[in-house]
């Protein structure tokens, strides 16, 4: 073990007063940067507001999303969640998937066919569990944030996108019967609950846009539907809702 060589006399002060000088010069430019968002007198004492992170907004085109999905998507970007990834918004409620590019322009939207269950958990073991073991309520799709990962499927023989590996939950093309092509092609999301938990896609929006973004490195977010947003995603905020300010 080499020990560190002492400090030269003086050297501790000098580097304390150095540094306490560029804390106040920083702290300086940054209130001429980043100004108090409100500074005035209420109720006797001074009311202020910290400089606020600003908010940005989704880019959804054309594209019909709920409340949620857009409140949830602008806060991705806005806390960069993300990171330098695309990202997916799964809104359970409508049965719909969005992918948006790292700066949250969208890039595709699909419906989607989910688990038959209504929840927000899966259950613990589930991903060993034999398919026909399986309970009609225990066929829930997950809510919470997934990294993609592209792999394979034993027992469909093809490449999915894995949203829960243990879990056994997927992202992957549609199985092409009857019931469930008809599900996806139908105009409403009520008859869109019937997988054990995966996410079938239409096959273009599976091969042309998830597939190649999680290739690329995509996080997956699925929105919940029994609880609220930020009960599921505890740094979640709506960054537009008003600051509350601290009064001095």
């Amino acid at each position: 073990m080499t020990r560190p060589e002492p400090a030269p006399a003086g050297g501790r002060s000098e580097f304390w007063e150095s540094a306490r000088r560029g804390l106040l010069l920083g702290s300086a430019a940054l209130a001429l940067l980043l100004p108090p968002a409100v500074v005035h007198f209420a109720g006797g004492g001074l009311a202020v507001a910290l400089p606020q992170v600003v908010a940005r907004h989704a880019s959804f085109a054309a594209e019909q999303a709920s409340p949620d999905v857009r409140h949830f998507a602008n806060w991705v970007i806005t806390s960069r969640d993300n990171g330098p990834m695309s990202f997916v918004i799964v809104d359970k409620k409508q049965a719909k998937v969005f992918l948006f590019e790292p700066n949250g322009r969208i890039k595709a939207a699909a419906p989607a066919l989910l688990g038959a269950a209504r929840g927000d958990d899966t259950v613990p073991g589930i991903g060993n569990k034999p398919i026909d073991a399986v309970l009609p309520e225990e066929k829930t799709t997950p809510a919470g944030r997934f990294v993609a990962r592209l792999g394979a499927s034993s027992t469909r023989g093809e490449d999915v996108v894995w949203v829960d590996y243990e879990a056994a939950v997927s992202m992957h093309r549609v199985l092409k019967v009857p019931e469930r092509l008809a599900a996806l092609a139908s105009p409403t999301p009520n008859d869109n609950r019937m997988s054990f938990g995966c996410i079938n896609l239409p096959d273009a929006f599976y091969e042309k846009a998830l597939r190649p973004a999680a290739r690329a490195g995509a996080v997956i977010y699925i929105l919940p539907e029994t609880r609220s947003l930020r009960e599921t995603f505890t740094a979640y905020y709506d960054v537009d809702a008003p600051v509350k300010l601290a009064q001095h």
